[in-house]
């Protein structure tokens, strides 16, 4: 089966001026490359930007040679520390000066001492992206089983003739910003890193240990794991959401039955997917849209993802299983309006590193349930039958070993990398600290008081000092009961 495209995935004004000896980044090293004034969507301030080039083929080092794009935030006071706080994007696919705004905003504590680092990762934002859109309008209309999703990815394909696919990896994309961090004048950094982000702050700390100071990692993807396949976790986190709407009693009376009411309407779009007209979020142009169970069971994944989105879900499976389908597009269109990941280095990412350690079992496993199936693993698995691939070495694989004080955060609802990836990572990080987040879902940085703790970890590296109270005292987001938010 497969599943509906966007949701499996989820400007600058430059002056140019050579930055001065007396304008260092940091106390020690004249910056190496030329920065540039900038402004980033979403912060009025005036930053800092530049590019570094870099080998495409880093055992190459005289071929062909790409561009990196990095922005800095720089610290608000004069008297800073020299280490910044680099953010790891996720995905992988997120470019890293395309979160600049929310960055900002999560991490202002740290800003005060320290300057954050902003590194587009090679293929995404302005460091040669592999951009392909997911949203073909065209496909919208077709079932689920209409789509080709190998022929979607074969002519993304087709856009980088010119580009060695099997160069755009994660342990390569460190190199790049070891390199970029030397040019800067950085003698460490410190990491936080969402989702994938977690993933490669781990490769970083194992490529590159004398460069990073800490690290925060955020829905820890250990390195062991295979990312792709999300049906297991995603249906454990419905059905949290389910037991939670049971055990509540004006959850439950209005939504009585809310699994059954989900099998049943999944097994009702399977056999009969719904024709609708809507509005597109970005144009308002109207477009046509078949519900299908792929569609929908891929809409309420992603729903799954945030605590806001989550409340949601009750009132819009209820509202859909009962013919009125403006919940289920209001949901559809904001996941639509969402920024998409360059798809190009997501499949260079994963069909090397993670789809090629599935096998048969871990496939039948994944897919035994009733959420949303095997959709997430059988599409990566359609696109990766014609992406380029390469064998990547076996230690690449091999959990991480380290002594760097490291902060581990999960969101007990977290639909797609769940605690216990946490719990893997940590038993080979021996100056580590797991907390866990009981409403908290995925990359718990955004949506409770973990930005908090992580900027006091990032100050004083002082991890049994951190009072993770804050934590436990979120209150689960209220379910929304009808159209006019009663509930909230």
């Amino acid at each position: 089966m497969k599943t509906f495209i966007a949701p499996i995935f989820l400007a600058l004004g430059l002056t140019t001026f050579v930055v001065q000896a007396q304008d260092q980044l940091t106390a020690d090293v004249a910056p190496q490359v030329e920065l540039e004034q900038c402004y980033l969507k979403g912060i009025a301030e005036q930053l800092r930007c530049g590019t570094l080039q870099v080998p495409e083929n880093y055992a190459e080092p005289d071929g062909k040679t790409i561009s990196i794009n990095f922005a800095v935030l720089p610290a608000v006071r004069e008297s800073k520390q020299n280490d910044p706080l680099l953010i790891l994007a996720g995905g992988p696919g997120q470019a890293a000066t395309e979160l600049a705004n929310m960055i900002e905003q999560a991490f202002q504590s740290v800003r005060q001492q320290r300057d954050i680092l902003l590194i587009d990762q090679r293929g995404t934002g302005k460091s040669h992206p592999l951009s392909c859109s997911m949203s073909h309008v065209e496909e919208l209309v077709k079932t689920d089983e209409a789509i080709d999703l190998a022929e979607v990815a074969a002519q993304c394909l087709a856009k980088f003739e010119d580009t060695d696919l099997t160069q755009y990896h994660s342990v390569n994309a460190i190199r790049d910003f070891e390199a970029v961090r030397a040019a800067l004048g950085y003698q460490q950094v410190n990491l936080y890193g969402g989702s994938y982000g977690s993933r490669a702050g781990l490769i970083y700390m194992r490529e590159a240990p004398e460069s990073v100071r800490s690290a925060v990692l955020d829905a820890v993807a250990p390195v062991q794991v295979v990312v792709g396949p999300f049906g297991r976790h995603g249906a454990e986190s419905f059905a949290r959401l389910v037991q939670r709407c049971a055990a509540s009693q004006v959850c439950n009376s209005t939504f009585p039955g809310l699994g059954a009411t989900y099998t049943e309407l999944m097994a009702q779009l399977e056999a009969n997917p719904v024709p609708l007209t809507v509005r597109d979020p970005l144009t308002n142009e109207p477009i046509e849209i078949l519900v299908t169970a792929g569609r929908f069971s891929s809409v309420m994944r992603v729903g799954l993802y945030h605590p806001t989105t989550r409340q949601m879900l009750p009132y819009v499976i209820e509202r859909t299983a009962n013919g009125d389908y403006t919940p289920l597009t209001g949901l559809f269109g904001s996941t639509m309006a969402q920024s998409e990941l360059y798809m190009g280095l997501t499949l260079s990412v994963l069909c090397s590193e993670d789809l090629s350690r599935v096998t048969p079992e871990l496939l039948a496993a994944d897919g035994d349930n009733t959420f949303i199936g095997s959709r997430t693993g059988d599409a990566f698995i359609d696109m990766c039958s014609v992406w380029p691939q390469q064998q990547r070495p076996d230690a690449w694989f091999e959990p991480v070993n380290s002594a760097i004080p490291t902060l581990l955060l999960s969101g007990d609802l977290d639909p797609v990398t769940p605690p216990a990836w946490g719990d893997m990572a940590a038993e080979t990080l021996s100056n580590s600290r797991h907390l866990i987040a009981p409403q908290g879902a995925h990359t718990i940085v955004g949506h409770t008081c973990a930005n908090k703790l992580a900027s006091q970890f990032i100050k004083d590296l002082d991890l049994e000092a951190l009072d993770a109270s804050c934590l436990t005292k979120q209150r689960p987001q209220p379910f929304i009961l009808n159209s006019n938010g009663k509930g909230l």
